[in-house]
């Protein structure tokens, strides 16, 4: 409950089984969500977190996924590794793994910062910068070549 659901608001990606039950249960307890609130209302946005703050009610992970806590529901629980094991496979794997990890960064640095001069040109900076990695030169080489990079 609370501070586990507030894990599941700090995650990149979360796969859930219909029937979790999430809760910022906190104000159960006599106590507010304070640490978590950061990432609970990036990641649900103030409206919901109001509600589900202020009720401290329990939720299933229908709801979660409806309130975008939750990016995928897997039907039956036993299946949750084997499906994650498949989603890291199929979309993660792949990827450049310092390009994700600049985009970790990149993702926290614009996240609710207005789209302004300042924005555009550190924007522009980092993919100036990133391009000219070794990790991107194999990266486009791979593509180019129709090969898979050699991080695979």
């Amino acid at each position: 409950m609370g501070g586990g659901t507030g894990l599941v608001a700090c995650a990149d990606i979360v796969l859930s089984n219909p029937d979790a039950v999430f809760a910022f249960s906190e104000v159960r307890l006599g106590l507010i969500p304070a640490t978590i609130s950061p990432f609970v209302i990036a990641a649900i946005g103030a409206r919901q977190a109001r509600r589900y703050m202020l009720s401290g009610e329990k939720f299933d992970g229908r709801v979660a996924e409806s309130l975008g806590l939750v990016h995928q529901l897997v039907p039956f629980a036993d299946d949750m590794a084997g499906a994650a094991q498949i989603f890291i496979e199929k979309n993660i794997l792949g990827n450049g793994p310092a390009a994700v990890a600049a985009t970790k960064v990149l993702i926290r640095e614009v996240s609710g910062k207005p789209i302004d001069d300042a924005l555009r040109k550190m924007t522009a900076n980092k993919i100036a910068k990133i391009r000219t990695s070794d990790e991107a030169k194999e990266g486009l080489a791979a593509f180019f070549e129709k090969r898979k990079p050699d991080w695979q």
